[in-house]
């Protein structure tokens, strides 16, 4: 017979179908019933099939997910990171992806899962999820974290985290993103707490700690809800403490941190009815966060808090840079300004303004020096913005006025023979603000006979070009009275030209920085070293005088400046080559000297 026919199955083949649907089964019942939430998904990332365990940690049934989006389920897709490997894997271009997610139930409670994607181990299309609850471990990681970052007798943080927090603050990405870009460290050190130890036990001095942290975290609390941020507040060991500030706006905030914390420590502790008192130093130090370093800022606390043990404890100190040199502190002289005018120790020098065109001294302004009496002779730029902040400039610069008003008459009624000359006082904004500046001139030229033309008030570029309401009422006064006004420094701010010719302004002082680039490298050469800073200085002096205003140039100090500056058409010189800031006297032997004994250009 011819043709084919199928013939019958071999046993062999019927035995391998057979085991093959049995291994299907039973792999199909393990993954049913295993407690290892599972799901099979396809190459599009959408679910196959999922057993009971991985519907109720989604708190759902499992037939529900198929053809759902497993990233969606467990959160797979929320970083680009992620997102990323579990497409790799899904491709087949990566083996492996293991993460930790959270996720949130249905019933409102959230999870800590570990997913974990993988290949069929069939090499079929496709991959297996698997998710594991963590919940428990992350919930013991993160007590034994607390453990490990807080201190057990203050239940603070502890000087690791402290650290970890700071560190973080310091990093350019934290302050980058907003804030101030500032950081504050408050330092503290409980005074005389060995002695607390040594006569009552340790326990006692642990329950002490306790109630100086609850203290201290009450007034970080109060700060913060009337500011930004709430200070971190850590024991660091011992006795110490440390309140740290991210995003500080300032040392005026630091400080009322610091003082609202020893307020806080003075008041008498009861412990079981023992009743304790304490004070505490502490050392202030704030800053900009770019360029500092957490050793730096620990260094210029420890620093500080040793200057407060030294001034007497029981005090917050400010961190000041030259106080090696000085050995002053920002508070104490911020503290000894008000006293040290009723005591006498501020005097006046005179450096003189000398005409450009006949050399002759037509004018002095009055410099503030402090003769303190432990520390020798202060400069102006060591507390004249101490005495702003404090409000003393008012009293400070009411002395100086009088004080210059009365011997620029002293000097006319001496040198009779000479045209009497003007005396130039620098005024601070906050004395047009915080007092009566014009009763205050007009009752100093009547009690000291001086005439109005003869007074020349300095306030600098920044503090006139933006005068509205009472401090342009205030200048508009004293212009009318007949009181020269001068615009200091002029050429350093944001100058508005057409605002100026609208001031009750005469008169018009470069600032330093132009003349200082009109540098020659001999006597003999003809060319600046900054050509375009004669430029600018020649179309300032052309614009004032256009506006019938003279022009001063400050920081004189070589002969070719002085002739450059008088071809160009300066009124007055002011500078070394003329003179230092010097004493009264020697002002009345210049008078008797014109023109050549100030320099003669």
């Amino acid at each position: 017979m011819s043709g084919t026919s199928e013939g019958p199955t071999p046993a062999a083949d019927l035995d391998r179908s057979a085991v093959t649907d049995s291994d299907h089964t039973t792999y199909h019942r393990v993954f049913t019933t295993a407690p290892l939430a599972m799901a099979v998904v396809d190459r599009e990332g959408l679910v196959v099939s999922a057993n009971g365990a991985f519907g109720e940690l989604l708190g759902t049934g499992a037939p529900g997910l198929a053809g759902r989006a497993v990233a969606d389920l467990v959160d797979l897709a929320s970083d680009a990171r992620t997102r990323h490997a579990y497409r790799e894997v899904l491709g087949g271009r990566r083996a492996r992806l293991r993460c930790t997610r959270r996720l949130k139930h249905p019933e409102g409670q959230s999870l800590w899962v570990q997913v974990t994607v993988a290949p069929l181990a069939d090499g079929g299309p496709g991959v297996l999820v698997s998710v594991t609850d963590v919940s428990a471990r992350r919930e013991l990681q993160a007590r034994l974290r607390h453990l490990q970052m807080h201190d057990p007798v203050t239940r603070l943080p502890n000087r690791t985290l402290f650290f970890e927090r700071l560190a973080t603050a310091l990093e350019a990405e934290s302050y980058e993103r907003g804030g101030t870009g500032r950081i504050g460290l408050c330092y503290l050190d409980l005074d005389g707490f060995k002695a607390v130890n040594d006569t009552l036990g340790h326990r006692v001095g642990d329950r002490l700690l306790a109630a100086v942290g609850e203290r201290l975290t009450q007034v970080a609390e109060a700060t913060g809800y009337a500011r930004a941020g709430t200070p971190l507040v850590a024991r660091l060991g011992g006795d110490e403490f440390a309140l740290l500030v991210e995003h500080s706006t300032g040392t005026d905030q630091l400080a009322d941190l610091a003082e609202s914390a020893l307020k806080a420590l003075r008041e008498p502790f009861d412990l079981s009815g023992q009743r304790l008192s304490l004070t505490a130093s502490i050392g202030v130090v704030e800053r900009r966060a770019a360029g500092t370093t957490a050793t730096g800022l620990m260094q210029a606390a420890d620093t500080t808090l040793y200057w407060a043990k030294a001034d007497g404890r029981a005090r917050w100190t400010l961190f000041d840079p030259e106080r090696n040199a000085h050995r002053m502190t920002r508070q104490a002289l911020s503290s000894a300004l008000r006293p040290a005018v009723e005591r006498g120790e501020f005097v006046l020098e005179y450096q003189p303004l000398v005409g450009m065109g006949d050399g002759r001294l037509a004018g002095v302004e009055a410099l503030v020096r402090w003769n303190h009496p432990q520390f020798g002779t202060l400069t102006p730029n060591r507390f004249i913005g101490l005495a702003e902040e404090d409000g003393s400039i008012v009293q400070l610069g009411r002395w100086a006025l009088g004080t210059a008003c009365r011997q620029a008459r002293r000097w006319q009624l001496d040198h009779p023979g000479e045209p009497p000359i003007f005396v130039s006082v620098n005024v601070a904004v906050r004395q047009v603000w915080d007092s009566d500046l014009v009763a205050d001139v007009a009752q100093t030229l009547a009690e000291t006979g001086l005439a109005p033309h003869l007074l020349q008030l300095e306030l600098t570029e920044s503090a006139v070009m933006g005068s509205v309401g009472r401090p342009l009422q205030t200048l508009q006064a004293l212009s009318d009275m007949g009181v020269r006004i001068a615009i200091d420094d002029f050429g350093t701010g944001y100058s508005n030209l057409a605002y100026l010719s609208r001031l009750p302004v005469s008169v018009l002082k470069l600032d330093g920085s132009f003349v200082r680039g009109f540098q020659y490298e001999g006597e003999q050469k003809a060319a600046a070293a900054n050509p375009a800073d004669e430029v600018i200085v020649e179309a300032m002096v052309q614009l004032a005088h256009r506006l019938g205003l003279t022009v001063t140039a400050e920081c004189v100090e070589t002969s070719a400046q002085a002739s450059r500056l008088r071809r160009i058409g300066c009124d007055t010189g002011q500078g070394w080559l003329y003179s230092r800031p010097v004493p009264p006297e020697r002002i009345s032997e210049l008078l008797g000297t014109q023109p050549c004994a100030v320099g003669n250009p």
